[in-house]
C-alpha cells in the first residue's frame, strides 16, 4: 500500500511538474517569438537604410566635377564686406566662358565663408550675402538662376587658422563646386 501511495505521488507530482514546465516554456516560447519579430523588424528598417544610403552613395558617384574658390590675394573679400572686387569678378567671367565652352549641364552649389571674427549669426549673414553676390554676377553672365544654390557655412569651414590676419583673410572666401 505504501508502494502504491509512493507511486500515486510520484505520478501525480511528474504531471505536475510536467505541467508547470509546458506553461512556463509556452511563456518563453512567445517572449522568444516576439524578440525574433522584432529584430527581423529591425533588421528590415537597418537594411532599408543601408540600401538608402547605398543609392544615394551612388547618385553622388561622379556628380564632383571642379570646385573653383575665390580666395587667392587678388580675390579675397575684405573684413565685413560681400562686394565682388574687379579680380573677382574677371575669375567669375573666366569660370562663366569654361561652362559655356563646355557646354554641359551642370549644378552649381556656392558657398560663402567668412573668419572667425565676429558674431557668428552676423558671420553667417555676411557668408550668404557674399555667395549671393556671386550668384547675381553669374545670373547676370548668362548662367541659369534654376541650375545654381547658395549656402552659407559662416566661420564653421575654415581653411586656415583664424588666430593670424592671413589665416583670416583665406577663410573670407567663396567656393564655387561645379556638380554634372
Amino acid at each position: 500500500m505504501t508502494g502504491a501511495l509512493l507511486l500515486v505521488g510520484l505520478t501525480a507530482g511528474g504531471c505536475a511538474s510536467h505541467k508547470f514546465v509546458r506553461e512556463n516554456l509556452a511563456v518563453v516560447d512567445e517572449r522568444v517569438a516576439g524578440v525574433d519579430t522584432r529584430v527581423t523588424e529591425v533588421a528590415g528598417t537597418a537594411g532599408e537604410a543601408l540600401a538608402r544610403a547605398n543609392a544615394a552613395h551612388k547618385l553622388a558617384e561622379g556628380k564632383f566635377l571642379y570646385e573653383v574658390v575665390l580666395s587667392d590675394d587678388s580675390v579675397k573679400f575684405p573684413v565685413n564686406r560681400d562686394e565682388l572686387s574687379p579680380e573677382a569678378e574677371a575669375r567669375l567671367a573666366e569660370l562663366v566662358q569654361r561652362l559655356t565652352s563646355e557646354n554641359r549641364n551642370v549644378y552649381l552649389e556656392i558657398q560663402g565663408h567668412t573668419d572667425a571674427s565676429g558674431d557668428a549669426r552676423f558671420n553667417e549673414q555676411l557668408g550668404e550675402a557674399r555667395a549671393e553676390a556671386v550668384r547675381r554676377y553669374l545670373s547676370r553672365n548668362s548662367i541659369a538662376l534654376n541650375r545654381m544654390a547658395t549656402i552659407s557655412y559662416g566661420e564653421d569651414s575654415p581653411v586656415a587658422s583664424n588666430d593670424t590676419p592671413e589665416g583670416r583673410a583665406q577663410n573670407r572666401r567663396v567656393a564655387i563646386v561645379v556638380l554634372s
